[in-house]
């Protein structure tokens, strides 16, 4: 489905997802490069809620720039369909190969502050992503294998370790305590 008619269909969870929706759609409509980094103030991106088959773990990357354990996602870049783009981040950030979407509709909405960061020597101006998250099951069996240039580690945690060993305290306790709440709500 095209990004823009997945964000606009999303029904919000709770203020915070309502409020952002209204503010990505409106930049979206500002903006007809915002599928694409060169929209440097704010552009689309997509991460994962990766579960395993009970719903008791979620799988995590340690992220470099973030220096925290973090979800897998990453930039749109072009790509209209935001699960794809979720489905491709999370192969590649975890090495995992059976990746599954428990559903092909958006699971939560965000827009989150990227500070101003060094990448490939290069520096990248303070911006939003206007991101759509997805919820994904994985096998707790299958080997774990970080993208190096990104991630240093994959690891799964309890639902309550996620919220706990993540440095980055906001993300942790407003968007993966919330994905959590969502969780028990399904």
């Amino acid at each position: 489905m095209d990004y823009f008619e997945a964000i606009r269909k999303y029904k919000p969870w709770n203020e915070q997802e309502a409020k952002d929706k209204e503010l990505i759609l409106k930049l979206c409509r500002q903006h007809p490069d915002i599928l694409h980094r060169d929209s440097q103030a704010a552009h689309i991106t997509a991460s994962n809620w990766i579960v395993n088959p009970g719903k008791t773990k979620v799988l995590m990357v340690y992220h470099r720039i973030y220096d925290s354990w973090s979800w897998t996602g990453g930039h749109a870049d072009g790509e209209g369909d935001l699960l794809a783009v979720a489905l491709r981040e999370a192969r590649e950030e975890t090495g995992c190969t059976k990746i599954k979407p428990l559903s092909e509709e958006i699971y939560s909405l965000e827009c989150l502050t990227v500070n101003g960061h060094q990448k490939n020597g290069e520096y990248v101006p303070s911006h939003l992503h206007l991101n759509a998250t997805f919820l994904m099951e994985a096998d707790e069996e299958e080997t774990l294998v970080p993208k190096a240039d990104e991630n240093l580690a994959v690891r799964w945690f309890t639902f309550a370790e996620a919220v706990s060993m993540p440095s980055e305290r906001w993300m942790a306790e407003n968007i993966y305590a919330k994905l959590n709440a969502k969780l028990r709500d399904i």
